[in-house]
């Protein structure tokens, strides 16, 4: 059954991905990302990584996609420009590339699940069985995250912090155009 929800997850996130690709309507893509965002935080819930899921929901569907949304209402402009004369041909072939790289570097990843493989064996099996003594917290999630794994939280959240720092810069140094209403008064 978990093997069929993945499947039809992964179909999802197949067309929403190609959906996004097509579409020229800026609002409607945001709103595919944040559909997408929200399907691959289920997909983590299938996967038993109910943390990740959390922070994908967050960021990836909250908010990227209000990011996105009062970047748009900041532009005014809900549709994406032509084209012209530009080629597709070689951002396609790098995606390309890219995927099969990707695609050729999961051959060497242990099999979902298989207790004998080396994080199971030696990283796992550590914070399980020494994880609460070591760190004196009960939750062993919490453990990893924040007492074995702080630098790296630390350094995630300040990125995160970071991006937002910078868009909120960006959209605060927009000059504010007004109308010029010199016509609109000669007549009175």
């Amino acid at each position: 059954m978990s093997l069929l929800i993945n499947f039809v997850l992964l179909i999802f996130l197949l067309v929403i991905a190609i959906a996004i690709l097509k579409t020229r309507h800026l609002f409607a893509m945001a709103m595919l990302f944040g559909l997408y965002s929200l399907l691959v935080a289920g997909l983590f819930v299938v996967l038993d990584a109910p943390d990740v899921a959390f922070t994908e929901a967050a960021v990836g569907t909250g908010i990227s996609t209000v990011l996105m949304l009062v970047t748009l209402a900041a532009i005014k402009d809900g549709h994406a420009g032509k084209r012209e004369g530009k080629s597709r041909t070689a951002p396609f072939l790098i995606c390309f590339l890219m995927g099969g790289l990707l695609i050729y570097g999961t051959h060497d990843i242990a099999e979902l699940g298989d207790i004998n493989s080396a994080p199971n064996q030696q990283v796992a099996l550590r914070y399980v069985e020494q994880g609460q003594a070591e760190t004196g917290v009960p939750n062993l999630v919490t453990a990893v995250l924040a007492s074995y794994r702080g630098f790296d939280t630390l350094g995630e959240v300040t990125v995160v912090l970071t991006a937002g720092i910078g868009v909120l810069l960006l959209l605060s140094n927009r000059k504010k155009h007004k109308l010029s209403t010199k016509g609109a008064n000669d007549g009175k």
